[in-house]
């Protein structure tokens, strides 16, 4: 029989009924311990009270009207992220990859305006920015293109971490470099600080545009609300999804005016992005991250959960080699396939996130509690306990 949904997802044998915070429960009453959030985008759990009102407000109010008009949830959350951010201005999509899709278009027509033929943009291997033909050309890897060919021009892939090729290929023919602060689907990879700071002098140096990828990584998600500032730097543009609509569809594109100067009436458009329910979900979730203390919280359980991570892997050094990330983005580099651990989990009622390099992702809401932290560290030594050679 063909299948009636394209069969382009490996399902795990759950389906969940209703979540509540970082618990899942599945249709036949079996509770799960999500340590994914759906990829690091129910940054505020599931079925979090806050947004659960916001948008049971919006919906009785108004759906959608189009972008031909004024809609003042849209002009809210673009305040709200322009008075937290290094942005001047911001677009809303639909997603992380329409994010990365503008992202590309602004950074080519800034040179296109400025009459410099300038349209390569350097990506490095072991990043994502989506699925998209702008996306998987961005990426590079064989597993994202093969077989999608011709790809878009205009990439120069280069190995994550190479200094001397980045060196010798920026120059003032670049238009932009795409990084992420903190690779996820490459195996949790943070950028160091230093190197940052080094990409975005460099980036001056040759008039450069510098766009962050904070798709996964941002919204919190590292202890700040944007990865970057880690490293007490700003990009001129900036890709942001998942995390920033809790679990509703929502992205967005931050930019400097500069930055963004190309981009104008009839340049780019959506016929649902920033529409009023995903908005008026947005703006709370940045209410909620931004006010005072919740980064600290964040921080404070980012290092009880490492600690703990810490502890396992001395318990179990035939499975495990070391715990790498930041914040609430988290990745244990197994000695066993990542995948069998994943499956491990499963077993044990607790949910993670394979990467690459034998990586399994650990991404809880922000909002999880200690006493669920205490609980997911059980179940993953439990897991680790079933694999142990």
């Amino acid at each position: 029989m063909i299948p009636s949904i394209l069969p382009t997802y490996n399902r795990a044998p759950f389906a969940f009924a209703k979540g509540e915070n970082a618990w899942l429960t599945t249709e036949d009453g079996a509770r799960v311990l999500d340590f994914g959030a759906g990829i690091a985008v129910n940054a505020l759990g599931h079925a979090n009270p806050d947004l659960v009102a916001a948008l049971t407000d919006q919906a009785q109010r108004l759906w959608h009207v189009s972008n031909l008009y004024q809609v003042p949830q849209q002009q809210r959350l673009a305040d709200l992220l322009v008075a937290h951010t290094f942005a001047d201005t911001v677009f809303f999509t639909n997603s992380g990859t329409e994010s990365c899709e503008l992202a590309v278009k602004m950074a080519r027509k800034y040179w296109f305006d400025k009459g410099t033929p300038r349209s390569t943009i350097v990506t490095f291997t072991g990043s994502f920015h989506g699925r998209s033909s702008a996306g998987i050309a961005a990426a590079g890897s064989e597993k994202m293109t093969r077989g999608f060919g011709p790809l878009l021009p205009g990439f120069t892939n280069l190995a994550w971490g190479d200094h001397d090729a980045l060196e010798a290929t920026l120059d003032d023919s670049i238009a932009a470099v795409l990084v992420e602060p903190v690779q996820g689907e490459g195996g949790i990879r943070p950028l160091p600080d230093q190197c940052l700071k080094g990409l975005r002098e460099a980036c001056d140096r040759h008039g450069i545009l510098l766009i962050a990828d904070e798709v996964q990584c941002g919204m919190g998600r590292t202890g700040k609300l944007f990865a970057h500032e880690w490293a007490g730097v700003a990009p001129d543009i900036m890709m942001v999804a998942k995390g920033i609509g809790g679990g509703f569809p929502l992205g967005a594109v931050l930019a400097t005016e500069d930055a963004a100067s190309g981009m104008t009436a009839g340049t780019h458009g959506s016929t649902y992005g920033g529409n009023p329910l995903a908005c008026a979900v947005g703006a709370r979730v940045m209410e909620v991250m931004t006010a005072d203390g919740f980064l600290d919280d964040v921080n404070r359980k980012a290092a009880r959960l490492r600690q703990g991570l810490e502890g396992l892997i001395a318990a179990h050094p035939g499975v495990f080699e070391h715990v790498r990330g930041q914040g609430l983005m988290l990745g244990l580099k197994c000695k066993v396939p990542a995948v069998e651990l994943v499956k491990a989990g499963y077993a044990q009622h607790i949910l993670t996130v394979p990467a690459a390099d034998e990586v399994v992702r650990l991404l809880p809401p922000l909002t999880i509690t200690d006493d669920d932290l205490t609980e997911g560290l059980a179940r993953l030594d439990a897991a680790a306990a079933s694999l142990a050679p």
